[in-house]
């Protein structure tokens, strides 16, 4: 078991005093037995209120309402967490029945799942769901354990990773097209790739924990990163599957079983695990720019300082 601390700082920043429309906030991590919420609270200037509401997939949400107009708008999430995540997935209870791909899911399963185990972006000539075929053997088959490490894996090394904290996520054949991409259109691209084997799959938004990262900032050093995505919000996915259970899967590491993983929420679609949404009143050109930063440390180790940028 580690507790960790999360800070996730967002600063829009503009060049004259704008008035916010209401916000939604997730930012909130999600109670489990693997991951148990200690504390949370948020700072959040101008002057505001707020109340919670969990959405369809049972995600907290904070709708956000602000009492004055300001050039700059910033929230400050601080939340503790004790967590208890896998370094890799227990197989060991996954039903005979899958494990093989392709498989059926039970007509319950399958229900449940709905559109979650649909491809969202297919087309007659997709190539996603054409590299999802070719990671099977031969015989148009493969063990399920070693076809989705093998598609983890694959995902990093056939693409570049760049940070944006822009909203907004590729199409799969956009990152397949372009061969570059942040943690979300990988995200984006597994999920979808894993419903064209016929695979229930959802959407994740987060933190990912680094410990060199965290190393970095309690000796004061210049900070390295050992994972890709640590220092900001993450993305990645878990797929379903039965005896096992909702298995976590970062593509952009290549890594599986949610060790270092801090779900926040939980979708069917990107669009629906945003972690800051919202709107201001006033002419477009008065929005200068948005930062991100995002600390997630031992608590026995001091925060390092924000960062913007």
């Amino acid at each position: 078991m580690s507790r960790l601390t999360v800070r996730h700082l967002t600063e829009y920043r503009y060049d004259r005093p704008v008035r916010f429309g209401e916000h939604r906030l997730m930012m909130r991590p999600r109670d489990s037995h693997d991951v148990r919420l200690i504390s949370a609270s948020l700072r959040i200037s101008p002057a505001f209120s707020v109340h919670y509401v969990h959405d369809v997939f049972g995600n907290s949400i904070a709708r956000v309402k602000f009492d004055e107009m300001l050039d700059r708008l910033t929230i400050e999430s601080i939340c503790e967490v004790d967590h208890y995540g896998l370094s890799v997935p227990d197989f060991e209870t996954l039903e005979d029945s899958a494990r093989k791909i392709p498989f059926a899911y039970s007509s319950e399963d399958l229900a449940d799942l709905g559109k979650g185990a649909a491809c969202h972006h297919a087309s007659p000539d997709d190539p996603v769901s054409q590299w999802a075929w070719s990671q099977l053997g031969p015989g148009g088959s493969g063990d399920t354990w070693e076809v989705l490490m093998r598609m983890n894996r694959a995902i990093p090394a056939m693409f570049d990773y760049e940070r944006r904290d822009a909203h907004g996520t590729q199409t799969p054949a956009e990152t397949m097209a372009r061969g570059v991409g942040s943690c979300r259109d990988f995200a984006l691209f597994f999920m979808e790739a894993a419903r064209a084997l016929g695979l229930g799959a959802r959407f994740v938004s987060g933190y990912l924990y680094d410990p060199y990262l965290d190393h970095q900032a309690m000796s004061g050093d210049a900070a390295q990163i050992g994972y890709k995505g640590a220092g900001a919000t993450h993305a990645w996915v878990r797929i379903y599957l039965p005896g096992s259970g909702w298995v976590e899967f970062d593509p952009t590491n290549g890594i599986a079983g949610g060790a270092n993983l801090i779900r926040v929420a939980v979708a069917r679609t990107p669009q629906q695990a945003v972690p800051v949404s919202g709107s201001f009143f006033g002419p477009a050109e008065a929005f200068q720019d948005l930062s991100v930063h995002v600390e997630v440390s031992a608590t026995n180790t001091p925060p390092a300082a924000a960062v913007s940028g």
